[in-house]
């Protein structure tokens, strides 16, 4: 019998050595071991957070965690805080950004491509700055309070409720922008031509031909909005004083004074995860009803508009795309302006920049190197995982998409939890370590380099990869030699955008960095809190022209598409 299964297993044609030869290849390693990696620093630490929300301090079970937060009017005005800024700033979002995409891509504005870059540079940024800045422009010693308050203008105060959606409205709205712009611009133009042909027109024919169209855009651009006004923490402690909003509740209850609550932080973060949830599953579910298929071979023609109307259209537009990008104007201005202890004064000097470099200079240095190590693992991961969920569909495949895409709706700060209590005790730990910080930048941000990857490689014909193994070349060396090389173009460009998003991360990088691993958002957030403004701006304009100088590397990549 022995002998029989030996030479069935050299016999390629047999049964069992085809078993073992289709089945068993270099994609099927692939699979099993980003399922692994997946069970270890996904499954796993998301399973333990559910788990320790069901446990009391002394570790026994209890559901007293969750009727703290159901019984507490405190906790409850927390959540509700955070769902009015979500909601407000999404209308806001989708109230501001639709009509500047329709104004932007219908008609014949001026400076499109300088207000498209003031716009995307604004998206780049990470929220907290924006907060910053308006403290400085609006705060109570603000630039502006003061002007305006020496002619008898008052403006009343910026922190709160109000500051908090100024903050997100001006920095999330680029989102709605960007993906409405797309959508517009790839719009048969004959569906809106035949409206008109009907003597629907005007208003009416935007209303009913048009924004229903790209309303599953407007949709997806409002959920993001949404799910990241929700996973923010930095702009509202900063600018938020007495209004309360769950991530912030998260990170006092878990970083508290007395050892922190962590069971009760847990629970705290599985609710806003559940938020997350029903909300993406509702968005889902209307997309799904209202998804349409169009052929863009006729694209909308840019109208003419009378100077009059012209002036005022680019104006408006213009108008809110500098208020988005003040902030990093403001920034890199006030890096430049002398300083006395916490407050400006008058003069220029390099001070700031001397101390940071002097002070945070290892800020900077990890900032960089742990963004290059988590970028290096996001191409790997995007080249290979992107193959398999499109030229290798299964459930597998569908599952691991999934399950990859699900870090991304959650908030920085429950994953920074989630980590430190899957990794803090046991045969693995890795709390304190460049590892874990590495390991939450990667879960986080490889949606950007995943969705590019699969993108270009839809466009890809597979007859490319068939003709060269046709030709006698193995499919794993097709697909490095050929395959990926095509792909390269937009797996970069998605690269780009995961690596900006790394070095601005703030909410995970604040539950994990420890004495040795702060980075340059870590510094800028604790500048703040100390009244270091002066280096809190150099520290911020460094991050600002890191970010523009990814931008440029990624527009020269990609040829000028879109960020988004």
């Amino acid at each position: 019998m022995k002998k029989q299964d030996s030479s069935s297993l050299k016999n390629k044609n047999s049964p069992i050595a085809k078993f073992i030869f289709e089945k068993f290849n270099f994609w099927t390693v692939v699979i099993l071991v980003v399922l692994v990696l997946a069970v270890i620093f996904i499954i796993y630490p998301f399973s333990r957070l559910l788990i320790q929300s069901f446990h009391n301090k002394e570790g026994g079970l209890t559901l007293e965690n969750y009727a703290n937060f159901f019984q507490r009017k405190y906790y409850i005005t927390t959540l509700f805080n955070s769902l009015k800024v979500c909601v407000a700033t999404t209308l806001l979002t989708v109230v501001l950004g639709v009509p500047m995409a329709y104004i932007s891509t219908r008609y014949n504005i001026w400076c499109k491509k300088l207000i498209n870059i003031m716009i995307i540079l604004s998206l780049m940024s990470p929220p907290f700055i924006g907060a910053y800045s308006w403290i400085l422009l609006l705060g109570r010693n603000g630039l502006i309070t003061r002007m305006l308050g020496s002619i008898g203008i008052n403006i009343g105060s910026i922190y709160g409720f109000n500051g908090i959606l100024l903050v997100f409205t001006l920095k999330l709205f680029p989102f709605v922008y960007m993906y409405v712009s797309g959508a517009l611009g790839s719009m048969d133009s004959s569906l809106e031509e035949a409206a008109e042909n009907l003597g629907v027109s005007g208003i009416k024919k935007l209303m009913t031909v048009t924004f229903p169209l790209v309303l599953p855009t407007i949709l997806s651009s409002a959920l993001i909005v949404f799910m990241t006004s929700l996973a923010d923490y930095g702009t509202p402690y900063l600018i938020g004083e007495g209004y309360r909003v769950l991530p912030v509740t998260i990170y006092d209850e878990y970083m508290g004074e007395v050892g922190g609550n962590v069971t009760f932080a847990s629970a705290l973060s599985v609710i806003i995860v559940l938020c997350s949830l029903t909300v993406l599953l509702f968005q889902k579910k209307v997309i799904d009803k209202r998804s349409y298929n169009m052929s863009s071979l006729r694209p909308p023609k840019i109208k003419e508009l009378a100077t009059g109307k012209r002036i005022l259209a680019t104006a408006f537009v213009f108008f809110v795309a500098l208020l988005s990008v003040l902030p990093q104007i403001t920034v890199v201005i006030s890096s430049f302006v002398k300083t006395n202890g916490p407050r400006f004064v008058s003069g220029f000097s390099l001070e700031s920049y001397t101390q940071v470099m002097f002070k945070l200079g290892k800020n900077i240095k990890n900032t960089f190197l742990f963004g290059m190590i988590a970028l290096l693992v996001m191409m790997l991961l995007g080249l290979l995982l992107s193959y398999i969920i499109v030229r290798r569909k299964s459930k597998v495949s569908g599952f691991i998409d999934t399950l990859v895409m699900f870090p991304y709706v959650i908030p920085g700060s429950v994953l920074g939890i989630s980590l430190v209590t899957a990794f803090n005790t046991g045969h693995l730990v890795l709390t304190g370590t460049v590892t874990i910080l590495v390991v939450s930048y990667v879960i986080r941000k490889l949606p950007y380099t995943l969705r590019s990857s699969i993108g270009i490689l839809y466009q890809l014909d597979t007859s490319v990869e068939e003709a060269s193994i046709s030709l006698g070349v193995a499919p794993m060396k097709t697909f490095f030699m050929t395959t990926a090389r095509l792909m390269l173009p937009g797996l970069l460009s998605g690269a780009v955008l995961s690596f900006i998003s790394t070095i601005n991360e703030l909410s995970s990088t604040l539950i994990l960095y420890s004495a040795k691993t702060g980075t340059i958002s870590v510094a800028i957030f604790s500048e703040i809190i100390r009244d270091g403004y002066g280096p809190a701006a150099a520290l911020s304009s460094i991050l600002t022209l890191a970010t523009i100088v990814s931008l440029l590397i990624f527009n020269k990549i990609s040829g000028g598409r879109s960020v988004i």
